[in-house]
This record gives C-alpha cells, structure tokens and sequence, in this order.
C-alpha cells in the first residue's frame, strides 16, 4: 500500500491504485477545494514514482495536453480539475476530443455529497453540462465503487468509437474510508451491459465490397479520423492501396495515415484541400469511406458530393452510417479487421486486375501537373513558404496546430509520419496549439515537437509557456504572424463584402519575443527568409524551447478554397476561373 502515512484505504487511494493497474503514468491537471483529497493522495503516488502529474495553469491546457498525449501514443490521456469553475473550464477541451473521438478520462471534484444541489460554494453540475460532449459519464457516490467505476470508464473510453468520459467525485468520496477493497483490472470482472463491444463483419458484405471493387474504373479511398484510432491501421492501408492500385484522399483528421509523396494519394480534400482531391471526388464512381464522417468541410454541397459514386461506408459507429450520405453498402465494424478480412483473400485478384485503374491513376496525374499546390514566388515572407520550410528541416518531428490559415497551409505543405498530426478537426478549436504539444512532449518524450500556431490562436492559451518552462519542455512553437485574424479577414474579403469587423489585430497584439523572455524562454523575431533559413539550422541542433514570432505577409489567402454551398469541383484561387477536367 502506497499511503502507508494513512493507513486506510480511502476513495482517493481506490482512484490511483486502479490508475496504476491499468498502466496510466502521466495526468494532467489543475488542484483546488472539492479535489484536495485526490491531490492529497496523489503526493503520495508521486513520492514513489509510480504517477507523474503535470500542473498546467489553465484547465483548458490540462484537457488538451491529455487529448494530445492520446492522439501520439494510442494511450488514455488523463485530466483532473476541481468542482465549479475549475470544471466548466474544461469544457472546450472536452468537446474537443469528442468531436475527433479522442480517448480521454477525466476526473473533477465535486462539492461534498450532503452539499450537493444547495448551491454550495463552486458547485456546478458538471455531469449535467457535459453530457452532450462525452461518450459516457459517472457521479461516484460510494468509495467502494471507484474502482469499478474508473476500470470501466477506461475500458469506454478506449472501445468502440473512442471519446472522453468523464467521473464527477464528490470531496467526501474521495475521504471516505473503502470498507473491503476489491481493485478491479480491464473486462476480466466488470460487467458490461447493454454495451456491443465489437460488430462481426461476413464473407458475404466482404464478397459484395470485392464485386463493387471489380465493377468500378474509378475508385477512391475517403481516409478519415478513424483509421488514425484503429490500432495498426496505417499499415494496412498502405498494403490495401498498393495491392489495388486505388488513389487515395484523406481528411484533416486522417493525415498522416499516408504518405504524401506515395504517387497514389491525393493529399487533403475539402474546403481547403487539393484541386486534384477535389477533382477525384467529384469523378469517382466507387468511393470507400475508412472512419469518415462525410462532415461538411469535406463534402461542400452535400448532394453534388461524389454523385457520381457507389459508396462503401466502413465504421465502428452505426450512428454515422447513413447520417450524412446513404451507402450502397454499410461496413460496421473496426476498420483494421474489415481491411485485414478483405485484403487477406488471394482470390480478390479474380475481381481486380493490376491494370483496371490505369487509366484513373494517369488521369488524376494530369490534375497534379495543372493543378499543384504551388509555393508563391515572392521576396515577401509568405506563410506557406514558411511553414514548407519547417517541415523540410523536421521531417520526423510532431507537429501540432492552432486553428485557421496556419492550420490548412500545414495540412497542405507538411508530409508527416502517422500519429505525428495532432490538430483540432472537428471542433477547430483556438489555443489547442500550445498545450497539445505539451501533452504531446510528455507521450513520446524523445521526439521533436513542432507548434505552428497563428498570432491570434496563441494568445488564448499562453499561460501555457510556464508550464513548459517549469518542466523544461524541449518544443518549438513558430507563430505565423499576419496580424489578423487570418482566416476571419478571408471570409469578411470574399463572403462580406470586405467589411473587416473586429479581425484585425495588430494595434493589440504583444510583442511576443519581450512575452516569450518574460517566461524565461529563448525567443526570436522573423522579418526576412535568410534569417528564418539560418535559424532553422540553429533549431536543428538544439533541444532547448523556443518561440518564433515570423512575420509573414499580412492578406494572403489559403487556397484552393470551395465556397459554402458550392460542389468540391467549384473551387476559387487555383489559377484558372473557367475549370475543364480531363
């Protein structure tokens, strides 16, 4: 027993004891009244080594630092906040993860069971806020059952469809003496009622996927978020792709599963996404969705996306069949064990030959060579110059992202490893930049993490910066510094009539080298493309943080872009007003 110092078993020791059980190391978190017990309990813990807890300055910083810290090690990301105000701040970070199905359990603090529903000091019903925004959710009211309680709220979290779960533990729960303690380990004695762990896929959906695959000459894979959240998936995929010979298109959730440079794939498709991924979709006449949820940015008017198309939807979630876009033919279940069935079978090459897509793979070719994604040539500092040299000098790095400009143009011009991409999709969430790449930093401790952030999305989670000077957290965060809000100036430019309301930035933005020093970091200011070229030399060879603030050119847009309400094959600023497809 960890607390020998107590002597007794309490709620809060059943907390920490099942952590450790279950292999959670690292929690992020912010104490105050109502989680004092849990704090206090944990002093023990850390004494000894077995859990490492990281003080971040804001709640929201602790919820995103634990989305991150899931999203680049596959693990459960773990956040603790105290009752009332502590607990509604981590709301958006919450919501957050559950919009790109992110794993995550946290724990708050409640007010004392006797308090509860008085209107007590810093009680709020964070059970009751939140239920929209979690997978699942528990108010523990008896110390016996934190153990239960926490075994199978991990085992939630991390099944099926992933997402946050969250448990609300009142003060005097977390004191209270457990009277016989049974730790409970994973599924071996919990029961799970009412829960389908796991959807059987047949031969016969299997033999109707491989039928639509020989009837096709122009397919394409839709890659989305849940390929990322199956385990093992990106191998796979790149074994589906190449023994088929199928072009391939992935979301912004979905990065990462392939690699850009592979001849096959199309890059990012959707609002901001490539031309020739745009182009792709549109033509396609078999489109094999993996973990997509065919969400509005990609799809751009819905009835004109993929009309041309059969449609093969493989999810875990039966919700999101049919939710957006009906399908010739649902797959429910994990997309690794329906593509490991599907490509296992030697007999699929009697419904496809190698040559059945040529055509289709030349043809998306020209689209590359008419329209790429070009860098602008330029002596202004451009953004997408900016952060293209970035990725050249941190191939293997993590990148994580803000929200915005920044946000598409590293979508655009970063090729990264899978798991290395950790940006808010669904939610796009300001000030996510910062505190994932702490979270990122303490998931894979002896890799690069690379920020890119916007002037604008930075200052909603900087406090954050002393939280990487206490723990010495070797990242580098590059601010791409256009003094506005960039992709808010965009819209106001091309949908509003250039009426600029409250974007702009500059007479309030802070000098954030003088900001950076205030924190004790190493800190720099970029004008020119020389200076940024010899500064990433210096990068290149040190661990210690850094902050970048790279003044770019001002009113540069982000194209391609497909406006709202238009099909994907309407897109705007690729070079050519009048579009004639191949």
């Amino acid at each position: 027993m960890v607390n020998t110092q107590k002597k007794i078993k309490t709620g809060a020791f059943a907390l920490f004891d099942t952590f450790a059980r279950h292999g959670i190391t690292h929690i992020f978190g912010y104490p105050g009244g109502a989680i004092l017990p849990i704090y206090d309990e944990l002093f023990f813990w850390e004494k000894n080594n077995l859990i490492k807890h990281i003080l971040v300055r804001h709640e929201q910083g602790a919820s995103h630092a634990a989305d991150a810290y899931s999203r680049v090690t596959q693990k459960i990301g773990v956040c603790f906040a105290t009752s009332g105000p502590g607990a509604t701040n981590l709301v958006t970070g919450i919501a957050t993860a559950q919009m790109d199905s992110i794993p995550m359990l946290i724990i708050t603090g409640q007010v004392g069971r006797s308090f509860i529903g008085t209107d007590a000091f810093q009680e709020t019903d964070i059970f009751g806020i939140t239920l929209p925004i979690v997978k699942h959710s528990y108010i523990i009211r008896n110390a016996d059952d934190v153990s239960k309680v926490v075994t199978e709220a991990l085992y939630l979290a991390q099944t099926g469809r992933p997402g946050p779960v969250l448990i609300d533990i009142p003060k005097d729960v977390g004191l209270e003496e457990v009277k016989q303690y049974t730790s409970f380990f994973k599924k071996k004695n919990v029961p799970y009622q009412n829960y389908i762990q796991e959807y059987s896929t047949t031969n016969t959906i299997l033999n109707s996927a491989l039928k639509l695959f020989k009837t096709s000459s122009q397919p394409l894979l839709y890659i989305g978020g849940g390929t990322i959240n199956s385990k093992k998936c990106p191998k796979i995929i790149k074994h589906l792709i190449k023994k088929f010979s199928i072009p391939a298109t992935n979301t912004l959730m979905g990065k990462g599963i392939i690699d850009d440079t592979n001849h096959l794939t199309v890059g990012m498709l959707g609002m901001h996404g490539t031309a020739y991924a745009n182009f792709a979709v549109s033509e396609c006449d078999l489109l094999i969705a993996l973990g997509a949820r065919f969400d509005d940015r990609v799809t751009g008017k819905l009835d004109e996306f993929a009309s041309l198309a059969k449609v093969i939807h493989v999810d875990i979630d039966p919700a999101e069949i049919g939710k957006n876009r009906y399908p010739q033919l649902p797959i429910i279940g994990d997309i690794k064990k329906v593509l490991h069935q599907l490509v296992k079978n030697e007999y699929n090459q009697d419904y496809v030959k190698p040559e059945q897509f040529e055509y289709w793979v030349d043809r998306i070719n020209r689209w590359k060579k008419i329209y790429p994604l070009n860098l602008p040539k330029t002596k202004n500092l451009l953004p997408q110059q900016i952060i293209y040299q970035i990725s050249t000098a941190f191939p293997k790095s993590i990148y994580t992202t803000d929200v915005g400009q920044h946000q598409m143009w590293s979508a655009q011009f970063i090729n990264l490893l899978p798991k290395n991409w950790v940006s808010s999709s669904g939610l796009g969430t300001m000030g996510f930049g910062l505190p994932a790449a702490i979270g990122a930093a303490f998931g894979r401790a002896t890799e690069p993490i690379i920020c890119i952030s916007g002037d604008s999305s930075f200052q909603m989670c900087l406090q954050e910066l002393a939280t990487v000077k206490q723990y010495d957290i070797p990242i580098h965060v590059f601010i791409i510094n256009n003094k506005w809000q960039g992709m808010v100036r965009q819209w106001q430019q091309s949908f509003y009539g250039e009426r600029y309301s409250h974007s702009y930035m500059y007479e309030d933005l802070p000098n954030f080298e003088a900001l950076a020093k205030a924190y004790g970091l190493k800190s720099y200011t970029i004008t020119n493309g020389e200076n940024f070229s010899d500064l990433l030399t210096i990068l290149k060879n040190t661990k210690q943080s850094t902050i970048i603030d790279v003044k770019v050119e001002s009113e540069e847009n982000c194209y391609p872009m497909v406006s709202p309400g238009k099909s994907n094959a309407q897109m705007i600023g690729i070079g050519k007003e009048q579009l004639k497809q191949e």
